[in-house]
């Protein structure tokens, strides 16, 4: 997931937006971000995997049929 983060770093700063630019813009907590980039949050479930599927870190999931 690091290279995806750098990857997602990479693009904002294309854009020329901050990670708390982006944060707000998605309606997510500033440091609920940061913690999820920095690995401190896994993303697995709840906020933490919005922000990484908003992120475009995972997958965003598939539902039942």
């Amino acid at each position: 997931m690091a290279d995806n983060v750098n990857l997602f770093k990479a693009g904002l700063e294309a854009h020329g937006l901050s990670i708390a630019d982006w944060s707000r813009q998605h309606g997510f907590n500033v440091r609920t971000v940061y913690a999820v980039l920095r690995g401190e949050l896994k993303a697995k479930r709840g906020v933490g995997h919005k922000i990484a599927v908003a992120a475009g870190l995972k997958p965003e999931p598939r539902k039942a049929a």
